[in-house]
């Protein structure tokens, strides 16, 4: 017999308004950087320029002691890790952000110090906004198998969740599932999750 899965997990609201509110803030902040430069005439079309480049770059996100509470060690909980061949900071610009031209990875590690991967073509980090756009051949890989494949996906490091409302390939091992679809919600360790549009769902293998 065929076995097949559904998802149904509700997304509480605190995340989705979180999601909206961020992206409009980049959004707006971005626009307001534009009308500067149409005041400035010709000099519109000149180039940004980095106040830093850093090679094989690597930034690790740590959880605080005060946050881990008293209970835990003394040292401080790595959350995430993120690498990149090259790195171009414009933290000298009025909307900071730094770049990833030759692609990134990132390391996310839960309570139990297991590690999930994501990889893409681009990024881009905005400091103010604590947000990451991850652009070209995105996939996420979890620690127990499951993969996520799409163009463009964003990472909210404040709240733990990640998005995209780009179409994606979903593969579930643990079930023998493909599931195809546009758009989605979840939270960095793929406990749950919520697409927005789905438009099938294929099993790759029979229960036994």
């Amino acid at each position: 017999m065929l076995k097949y899965l559904v998802y149904k997990v509700k997304q509480t609201s605190k995340h989705i308004l979180n999601r909206f509110a961020t992206v409009f803030t980049v959004a707006m902040l971005f626009m307001s950087c534009g009308d500067d430069y149409r005041r400035v005439g010709e000099e519109a079309v000149k180039p940004l320029y980095p106040q830093g480049v850093a090679h094989n770059f690597t930034l690790t996100y740590t959880e605080t002691k005060e946050a881990m509470g008293t209970q835990d060690s003394a040292h401080s909980k790595r959350i995430a890790v993120l690498s990149s061949p090259l790195s171009e900071d414009f933290d000298n610009q009025r909307f900071k952000f730094k770049t990833f031209p030759e692609g990134l990875q990132v390391e996310f590690y839960d309570d139990e110090n297991q590690k999930s991967t994501v990889v893409a073509d681009y990024g881009i980090q905005y400091s103010q906004t604590n947000l990451i756009d991850l652009q070209g051949n995105v996939v996420i890989e979890t620690h127990d198998g499951k993969k996520l494949e799409t163009d463009q996906l964003f990472f909210d490091q404040k709240n733990n969740w990640i998005f995209t409302e780009s179409t994606f390939k979903y593969t579930n091992p643990e079930d023998g599932t493909v599931m195809d679809g546009e758009g989605m919600d979840f939270n960095k360790d793929f406990t749950f999750f919520k697409a927005h549009k789905t438009f099938g769902l294929m099993t790759i293998k029979e229960e036994e």
